[in-house]
């Protein structure tokens, strides 16, 4: 289980390439999006079949994203092997695995290579269950999550 160290630390960097979003507005990724950008965060759409992610100019490959601190990966786990070798070429130490049900993006292989690489890794969490007042009902879910013991510490 992920530590609640490393989720903090993750969501104290203010540059992030996130990985896989969606060029569908309606979609889930993009709501997550919307909701990091609206609290301060420099975010850099990584998306090769992507023109722009709400207003910014989305890059193709996480190589293409300048002077980021972290990556959100919201892609699916076989991609995620490929992008976390691309992210470590890049110089980036701080992976966030996204899952919000099935696997998400987290692959047994990428959190291999990534401990193989000193790089701190968040493993299937979601973003919206640690960012403070997050609303329905992902405070929900944090909550219920922390009951049963499940939330990270």
């Amino acid at each position: 289980m992920t530590s609640r160290k490393t989720i903090d630390e993750f969501l104290g960097l203010k540059r992030l390439a996130v990985i896989g979003v969606s060029s569908n507005p309606r979609d889930f990724t993009r709501s997550l999006f919307r909701t990091l950008q609206k609290r301060g965060y420099e975010l850099v759409p990584v998306n090769p079949r992507a023109g722009e992610i709400e207003g910014i100019p989305a890059v193709a490959h996480v190589a293409d994203a300048p002077a980021v601190e972290g990556a959100l990966l919201l892609t699916k786990p076989a991609v995620t092997d490929e992008v976390v070798r691309e992210c470590k070429d890049a110089g980036i130490r701080h992976i966030w695995m996204h899952r919000a049900g099935g696997a998400g993006a987290v692959s047994r292989t990428a959190l291999e290579f990534c401990a193989n690489h000193q790089m701190a890794v968040v493993e299937g969490e979601c973003p919206f269950m640690f960012l403070p007042n997050a609303g329905f009902p992902h405070n929900a879910h944090a909550f219920c999550r922390k009951l049963i013991g499940r939330l990270p510490k």
